[in-house]
């Protein structure tokens, strides 16, 4: 299908497009989905830059958990090409105390007992309860993080450790924009989605149930629906 709007999911830390598979799959009759490549990177502006290097000159953007802190940078820095905008599972706040104490640790994991180890500790905490026990659903994602490396992800947490306060972003976005997050994600609680909704004119929040941090894969369909509706919105002239 030719002219189908192009709309780029921006992947989490340690993400490819294996998070996005039910996206690239449903949606893909009537919208362009493509997911961008941030290994090696180490700064959010960069990342922005480079969805801005390789996108055309008008295009949508959806991101998830680091990739939504990588949306408001491009927001920040090219709105008027920006026809629609999506975060979800993600902040917009800056790095809170002892963050970066914590992310050394599981940095220090991956380096002392490999990516294996760190897949152990980390996907399970970030998904809904019952999934965690899971093993079909907790195999694919496994597999992507031992896809990676533990220089990869140090760049990435370091990217994150050092994030711009996104904050004074979100009260200038003026495109057609929805928030959502998982009712049960405990790393992207509900709170601060509400809270970004609130500050960003016309931003519409969905909340979705017996649903952990990886939204487009605990919730697909229900999620696909949400962007289906949300890319059919008129975008800003």
């Amino acid at each position: 299908m030719q002219n189908r709007p192009v709309l780029y999911m921006l992947p989490g830390l340690l993400c490819d497009e294996t998070v996005f598979a039910p996206q690239i799959e449903g949606l893909s009759d009537s919208i362009d989905v493509r997911c961008p490549d941030f290994l090696g990177m180490d700064c959010l502006i960069d990342m922005a830059r480079h969805v801005l290097d390789i996108a055309p000159q008008r295009f949508s953007i959806a991101g998830f958990s680091m990739g939504g802190r990588v949306a408001f940078q491009i927001m920040a820095l090219a709105p008027g090409r920006i026809e629609r905008f999506c975060a979800f599972d993600t902040s917009a706040d800056p790095k809170a105390e002892g963050e970066d104490i914590k992310r050394q640790a599981i940095v220090d994991l991956a380096y002392r007992e490999g990516m294996g180890a760190l897949a152990a500790a980390w996907l399970p905490p970030m998904l809904h309860p019952a999934r965690r026990i899971d093993r079909d659903f907790i195999k694919p994602l496994t597999a992507m993080v031992l896809r990676s490396t533990p220089e990869v992800h140090e760049k990435q947490i370091r990217a994150l450790v050092n994030r711009p306060d996104a904050r004074p972003v979100l009260p200038t976005i003026a495109c057609p924009t929805l928030i959502a997050c998982g009712r049960e994600d405990e790393w992207s609680p509900v709170a601060q989605h509400e809270a970004m909704a609130a500050a960003i004119p016309g931003a519409r929040l969905e909340v979705f149930e017996n649903c952990g941090h990886f939204l487009p894969l605990e919730q697909p369909e229900g999620f696909n629906a949400a962007l289906r509706a949300w890319m059919n919105l008129k975008p800003a002239a």
